[in-house]
């Protein structure tokens, strides 16, 4: 299949998945998806088909309604499917990140595992299912790749803060089969973990973290080679994800994603 194939597809994914949980209002060229229950709110992105080029006033208009709402003021898209967005959206004062777009070209790689780690998907009813689920929500809250000291103690007070809803919305996603969670597990319990969703023959690998603690021991590449084969035995043709950076992305590289394009976040400055 052809790159520029391979992007379209994924596009509409980018487009569809919000669909199951939110309600699509389009602004111009732009279409924002609103939530229509619990759960984390979604992006906004460029409408799909013919629409009217986009500019810094239809995203300030959108930003708006995100405000309104009381929801994150995001913005995601692919560079190639709308060469436009990233100049207007700096325009309309956000800042704009840049993240190597991948996808699956050969049969995913697993790594070796160091001694006493284990690495499998979770099931719904698994009693350490919020420790799993807290474990990304440490890592991003210390990115990048280096080592560091959080680790259990910190997945533990997440895990204890999460309310029941949370938990019971991601058993249900597990039940139904629209996400599939995976996790590396140590001594101390959970300490990587990350997810994949598949619509119509498209999957998308999402939130793999590593806790700074366990890092740079290959648990990441792991969890992905995992899912990967996993959405691939579940028939999925087209197996893609979004790297943080560009050290990130040879480690995907390393298990059998190749570059394609951008994929484009757009956010207000954290400062």
């Amino acid at each position: 299949m052809r790159t520029y194939e391979v992007i379209e597809r994924i596009d509409v994914f980018c487009d569809a998945v919000p669909r199951r949980r939110a309600r699509a209002d389009e602004y111009g060229p732009l279409v924002l998806f609103v939530p229509t229950g619990p759960g984390w709110p979604y992006y906004a992105r460029p409408r799909r088909g013919a629409r009217p080029r986009i500019t810094a006033a239809a995203i300030r208009a959108v930003r708006a309604r995100q405000r309104e709402l009381i929801i994150p003021e995001s913005f995601e898209w692919i560079e190639q499917t709308a060469l436009e967005m990233a100049a207007a959206a700096a325009e309309a004062g956000l800042e704009v990140q840049p993240h190597p777009l991948m996808v699956l070209s050969a049969a995913p790689v697993v790594p070796a595992l160091p001694v006493g780690v284990t690495v499998r998907t979770v099931p719904p009813e698994d009693p350490e299912l919020d420790q799993i689920w807290a474990v990304p929500a440490v890592a991003f809250g210390h990115p990048g790749t280096a080592i560091g000291e959080a680790g259990p103690p910190e997945r533990d007070k997440i895990a204890a803060d999460h309310d029941g809803g949370t938990i019971e919305m991601l058993r249900e996603r597990l039940r139904s089969g629209h996400s599939v969670l995976a996790a590396a597990f140590g001594p101390d319990g959970p300490v990587a973990a990350g997810s994949c969703q598949a619509v119509d023959g498209i999957a998308e690998i999402t939130g793999v973290g590593v806790l700074p603690s366990s890092r740079r021991q290959g648990l990441g590449a792991a969890i992905t080679a995992l899912l990967a084969r996993d959405a691939l035995d579940r028939g999925v043709r087209t197996v893609f994800l979004s790297a943080s950076d560009d050290a990130v992305a040879r480690v995907y590289a390393r298990i059998g994603f190749r570059e394609i394009g951008t994929a484009m976040i757009a956010e207000p400055s954290a400062g």
